[in-house]
């Protein structure tokens, strides 16, 4: 059967590439999300041409949504001529803006020595184009398959997921007894597979003073200055008590292999729109720092949290006049698959035909979508599965190698018949 197979997706390599083009030509910036509705119709006439069910949903009231930009996304469904489980591929459509830095256009779609260039070439319309060439492979080696197929383009990976896969999610869509196993092609190099992710707390801390004069600032109370104490804090005890949490997951990169902290942004005092002008002279009475904080499974939420509380309690406590307030933005928790589980196994049994070898198991340093399908779906036979090298995600030039796709649709493709056979 692998054989076929194979043979059914080296016959489909023109198609791959086309396809991947025509994905990456749809400008899905996210934010703030353009471009979402056109791509996932495209996606659903390509799927109901091979005789899927198609729907779409959007995500209402979703972070973002809104009729100029909805949260559109698109599920196809399959179904065999017996009953049978249900394997599931889901890949998100939404890509970051282009940046600057590139040679070619990022949304041409350039073909090139071996490569598709262009924004979400690699993270994930590569990987999405991969997906649905495997589907139709098997389908056309095995019309009488048992259970269904399904395949799903969805929104806002990029920002969270929640306009995407974690509104499906709690509808339904990833759930037994509707689904009972999700691959998900995510960019984590063809020979690996991808049980989860380490976790994730996002806060805002605000650090509160008074305006007074500029000329005058002992009138003032500097919120800029108190959060000055709060980074030197930071520095002196969080960041150093970091570097020594080691976990067992195997986390790529390496260094992602202990708890890291990320300051990603800081806000302080009036704004910057007084360009072209000049700014008034004012004691700022705010400032805002909004901190990435990612840890291990073998740490607890509550510690990670009382961690940075405890700093800013005790600065409350020595510090003159110092006040704080800390919001949640989003927390989520660390998963694991286990590599015995029907999908890493079946996955892993298609690495050894396609490649020879066994598979290295790799946790991704950051989130993707498979946190919404555990937490609100409550499935957890899923992993992370794609070509491309997770490294040039959000880059410039940003690429995904033609042999990469076709390699990963071989394995997908044995993959599927796998689980769908229950021989996995």
């Amino acid at each position: 059967m692998n054989e076929r197979l194979f043979r059914a997706v080296d016959e489909r390599v023109e198609d791959l590439v086309a396809l991947t083009v025509d994905l990456i030509r749809f400008p899905t910036i996210n934010p703030p999300g353009e471009a979402y509705t056109p791509c996932a119709e495209y996606i659903g006439r390509r799927l109901s041409a091979q005789g899927f069910e198609v729907c779409f949903i959007r995500g209402e009231g979703a972070p973002g949504d809104s009729d100029r930009y909805p949260r559109t996304n698109v599920v196809a469904r399959r179904e065999g001529r017996s009953p049978g489980p249900t394997v599931h591929f889901n890949s998100h459509i939404d890509v970051v803006e282009a940046g600057e830095g590139w040679t070619v256009d990022p949304f041409a779609g350039t073909v090139r020595e071996g490569k598709v260039f262009g924004r979400g070439a690699c993270d994930m319309k590569g990987g999405l184009a991969a997906s649905i060439i495997a589907a139709e492979a098997f389908l056309a080696v095995n019309p009488d398959f048992p259970g269904a197929i399904e395949i799903s383009g969805t929104a806002d990976e990029e920002s969270g997921g929640y306009g995407g896969v974690a509104y499906l999610a709690k509808q339904g869509f990833f759930s037994k007894p509707r689904v009972d196993h999700v691959i998900i092609p995510e960019p984590l190099n063809k020979d690996r597979i991808c049980l989860g992710h380490r976790g994730v707390w996002w806060a805002e801390i605000e650090t509160a003073g008074s305006i007074a004069h500029g000329s005058m600032p002992f009138l003032g109370d500097s919120a800029i200055r108190h959060m000055g104490a709060v980074l030197s804090a930071f520095e002196e005890e969080l960041f150093p008590a970091l570097e020594t949490k080691q976990t067992r997951m195997p986390v790529v990169p390496e260094g992602a292999r202990r708890s890291t902290m990320n300051i990603n942004s800081i806000h302080g005092g009036q704004t910057e729109d007084f360009f072209p002008g000049l700014p008034s002279p004012n004691v700022a009475d705010s400032c805002r720092l909004v901190i990435d904080r990612r840890f291990l499974i073998e740490e607890d939420i509550g510690q990670v949290k009382g961690e940075v509380v405890a700093i800013l309690e005790r600065l409350k406590r020595e510090r003159p006049r110092f006040d704080y307030a800390i919001r949640d933005l989003m927390e989520v928790l660390p998963l694991m698959t286990e590599r015995d589980a029907p999908v890493p196994n079946a996955l892993a049994g298609a690495i050894r035909d396609v490649f020879g070898k066994e598979p290295e198991y790799v946790i991704s340093p950051g989130t993707y979508d498979q946190k919404h399908v555990a937490r609100f779906g409550h499935l957890h036979d899923c992993v992370a599965y794609g070509p491309g090298i997770l490294d040039l995600a959000h880059r410039p030039d940003e690429w995904v190698g033609i042999e990469d796709m076709v390699e990963s649709a071989k394995v997908m493709a044995a993959g599927l018949d796998a689980l769908l056979r229950g021989a996995a």
